[in-house]
């Protein structure tokens, strides 16, 4: 997911890509950890991406905020 596609979501679907993406996170440890991780890469871009929804999430809220 670009940063574009993020900000055209609402805040509740970006909630629930956040909550997606850390159950990812979790399944990926978990399969690291027993040696089943086949592609390591994909930590790096579930943990980033998951940084990409935090950030949009907190500038929606830093704008709704001036805006009131």
């Amino acid at each position: 997911m670009d940063a574009n596609e993020l900000r055209n979501k609402t805040p509740d679907q970006l909630r629930e890509a956040l909550a997606n993406l850390k159950k990812e996170q979790f399944n990926l440890r978990f399969q690291a950890a027993t040696g089943q991780l086949e592609n390591a890469s994909r930590m790096r871009i579930a943990r980033r991406s998951a940084a990409r929804v935090l950030t949009i999430l907190n500038e929606k809220a830093a704008a709704a905020a001036s805006a009131e």
